[in-house]
């Protein structure tokens, strides 16, 4: 049977600010630039989802789009759009995970994979801006 890879996007805005607590303000400053603002800054994010999976004989599916639908809207639309980040998941909280785009996708991509039903997540890709984005496979 055939295998075939399939890519769904979705979007979502979000707010965040990079910021350790421990430090001085001087040194978040030096280290994350603007990125640090007391108040934050956002992004309208574009997340790109690759799935694999046989092609069912019968539907010519390899993934049920509507399932990956439902999947995307609950654990990353629903939790994370028009949010600010750092004060809706408990991981990005101040004294947590700063909330980089490569910490994102960090969160994202279990909550995503243990859904998928007859079809194995290959790779997420985290668009921050037309020019930027973090791609990642799942390996450590």
């Amino acid at each position: 049977m055939a295998r075939m890879q399939l890519t769904r996007r979705v979007r979502f805005s979000a707010a965040h600010r990079y910021h350790r607590p421990e430090w001085t303000e001087e040194r978040n400053r030096a280290t994350f630039g603007p990125c640090s603002n007391p108040h934050g800054h956002g992004h309208d994010y574009l997340l790109e989802v690759v799935l694999e999976a046989p092609v069912d004989a019968q539907t010519g599916f390899s993934v049920d789009l509507g399932m990956l639908d439902r999947v995307l809207a609950e654990e990353v639309t629903a939790p994370l759009d028009h949010q600010h980040l750092n004060h809706v998941v408990p991981e990005f909280a101040p004294g947590g995970l700063i909330p980089t785009t490569e910490n994102i996708l960090q969160w994202i991509w279990p909550r995503v994979a243990a859904r998928m039903e007859g079809a194995r997540l290959v790779r997420m890709r985290l668009h921050e801006n037309r020019d930027f984005f973090v791609e990642w496979d799942g390996t450590e």
